[in-house]
């Protein structure tokens, strides 16, 4: 089973820079987007029919959202985390048999972090909601984090300390989800690969040199770890200022695509 997901950063933007053909060409069994920066009606994906969508706007227009396109039929699906309702649109989870997949769009602690404090407790309360699902059945969780862990997640370590996604206090959250039971998967294959990145600065030539940050994750429950197959970033594709990440499962592990 191959799960893949991005930021688009603008899904209405992305399609118009090739956003389908990846579509088409990573031929995913679940296709998780972050960003997507729509409402209801604003756009017709046609992405064949095989592909359930699943959709969750944010009141504010132009900001935010996710969405997620499945050939699996998923046995339920939640919009946000402690009621099945989010302003921001910010998480979709869909139950499957065997597991249940979260998309992601962590907040933003702002340049100035003047959000942080709220980034905080919100990361509180995703955990506590990881760790719910995860005492029922496996949790995979993807999407964009916000957050490069480690020193060897962005090119500019020294320079970036204490900038936002690069906080002790945004790191440390970080570090107490994965050790509540979640493996970072990217990390799992490859512990000491560097300039592996998955977000550019739109600034001129930083893309082209790779000065990045890997804030695009696919979190899964630690005792996933033996259906693990592989985990990619597919870093020369564009339309975002993210790249997509993918993941596959070893085909011992259930998926029952209709």
């Amino acid at each position: 089973m191959k799960l893949v997901s991005w930021n688009v950063n603008g899904l209405r933007a992305c399609v118009t820079k090739g956003f389908t053909d990846y579509f088409q060409q990573a031929d995913a069994d679940i296709f998780c987007v972050q960003e997507t920066k729509l409402q209801e009606g604003q756009i017709e994906l046609d992405l064949g029919s095989e592909y359930r969508q699943y959709w969750n706007y944010a009141l504010k227009k132009g900001y935010s959202g996710t969405a997620v396109f499945t050939r699996i039929p998923p046995l339920s699906v939640r919009y946000g985390m402690e009621e099945d309702s989010e302003p921001e649109g910010r998480t979709l989870t869909l139950e499957f048999e065997d597991f249940y997949l979260v998309n992601v769009y962590t907040p933003n602690a702002k340049r100035d972090l003047s959000r942080l404090e709220y980034r905080l407790e919100w990361e509180e309360r995703f955990r506590g909601y990881l760790q719910q699902l995860d005492g029922i059945k496996p949790v995979i969780v993807c999407g964009d984090l916000n957050v490069a862990h480690q020193e060897i997640d962005l090119k500019n370590a020294k320079s970036n300390q204490g900038n936002s996604g690069f906080t002790l206090e945004e790191r440390g959250k970080m570090t107490e989800l994965l050790a509540s039971g979640f493996i970072d998967t990217f990390r799992f294959f490859y512990p000491d690969r560097t300039d592996a990145y998955t977000w550019w600065s739109f600034m001129p030539k930083v893309r082209e040199r790779n000065i990045g940050w890997r804030i695009d994750y696919f979190l899964a429950s630690s005792r996933l770890a033996e259906h693990l197959a592989g985990a990619e970033i597919d870093c020369h594709v564009m339309g975002s200022d993210h790249c997509p990440i993918s993941l596959t499962l070893r085909e011992s592990f259930s998926a029952k695509p209709e």
